[in-house]
């Protein structure tokens, strides 16, 4: 399933934004000016497919925090709106899901300060109109069955769960299931940790890896899976060699994985991952992430430029590009010469990120989600 929209209402410095997206989604801009809000609110889409979206915004300081912070219409709720539209390119069906997260009312079944579910919608669209396939207000959530008919989901929500992840994960209502599955498999990484003890430095179990985890802890056995498994290494070597000018060496895995990477300078001695410095272990995460076995429906990386010398983005840059034929991208970076390196690889348009009055938007934004083509 490919993401074609994201809708984010309400939300930190996101007023109100719609954005329609290709298989690149390319935004560029200042720090400051809202680009990982955008980030974070696709991020949310996926937590509310896992059933985590009130631990991911109390995680980040709760609705206060949350919550737009410039005007507002009298008498309207206070609400984050979360909205992704996705197709599925095998049926043409096309998929809208829309969630709304709003504060506690002073007598509630749940924290005081703890986000709520307020509604959820999901509508599908295969004919001439959309079809309502799962709703929700408050505590009651409705979904089709599979031979289609509007039911009563038989359990009571809880304020703090999202009726995506439960009418999903119940294996009752078959569209709210793939679509669950669908957001639940995307991918986001928002740097990599580069310390002593950053999961990328160690050994990782031996296991057939066909993904990168998102902090990057099985960064060994993905690339013991591309080595022994594939026996592929040709665009991962190619890779490093034009940005670090360095050799990948991969042991064969006992009950652990391991890596080194082979230096010109020093040709006879094998450099062990916590030897490596900050910005060389970054880029081999990164190349992990983006040349895995296997990559997901769609990927996201947040400033992947950071800590990584300039003459290392040509070589990051192929890379996306590479991977954005096997999947969708969404690309956040202040760098404009890592988002030009992309345009002129991918073709994709970069975005920039502004925020004239307050509010995060996209120079040439319309109302409708494109951009202007001045």
């Amino acid at each position: 399933m490919r993401l074609t929209g994201l809708v984010a209402e309400g939300y930190r410095s996101l007023k109100s934004i719609r954005l329609e997206l290709g298989q690149v989604g390319l935004f560029v801009g200042e720090n400051g000016v809202g680009k990982s809000n955008l980030y974070r609110a696709l991020q949310l889409i996926k937590a509310a497919g896992e059933g985590t979206l009130a631990r991911a915004i109390a995680g980040e300081g709760g609705m206060q925090s949350a919550l737009w912070s410039g005007a507002r219409r009298l008498g309207r709720p206070v609400r984050v709106i979360l909205q992704a539209d996705v197709e599925d390119d095998e049926t043409a069906a096309r998929f809208s899901y829309r969630v709304e997260i709003g504060l506690p009312p002073p007598v509630s079944a749940g924290f005081a300060f703890e986000p709520h579910v307020k509604e959820e919608s999901l509508t599908v669209e295969t004919g001439r109109r959309p079809v309502e396939m799962m709703s929700r207000k408050g505590p009651t959530a409705y979904g089709r069955d599979g031979d289609g008919r509007r039911v009563e989901h038989p359990t009571k929500l809880l304020n703090s769960e999202t009726a995506l992840a439960v009418l999903g994960a119940s294996g009752r209502y078959p569209e709210a299931g793939d679509l669950r599955a669908a957001v639940s498999g995307w991918r986001f990484y928002h740097g990599f940790r580069t310390d002593a003890d950053s999961p990328v430095r160690k050994a990782s179990l031996a296991i057939t890896s066909t993904l990168l985890d998102e902090d990057g802890g099985n960064l060994a056995a993905v690339f013991a899976t591309l080595a022994h498994i594939r026996q592929d290494t040709v665009d991962l070597d190619r890779a490093l060699a034009d940005a670090l000018g360095a050799k990948l060496e991969v042991p064969e895995p006992g009950e652990t994985a391991t890596f080194g990477l082979r230096l010109p300078d020093f040709p006879q001695r094998l450099f062990r991952p916590q030897e490596l410095s900050d910005g060389q272990i970054r880029f081999l995460a990164l190349a992990g992430a983006l040349m895995s076995y296997r990559l997901p429906g769609l990927m996201a990386l947040n400033e992947p430029e950071a800590s990584l010398h300039p003459r290392m983005l040509p070589a990051l840059a192929d890379m996306i590009a590479k991977a954005a034929e096997r999947t969708q991208l969404w690309v956040v970076t202040h760098s404009r010469e890592l988002a030009d390196l992309i345009a002129d690889r991918t073709g994709a348009r970069a975005l920039t990120v502004v925020r004239p009055d307050g509010a995060t938007t996209i120079e040439g934004l319309k109302l409708t989600g494109r951009i202007s083509d001045d």
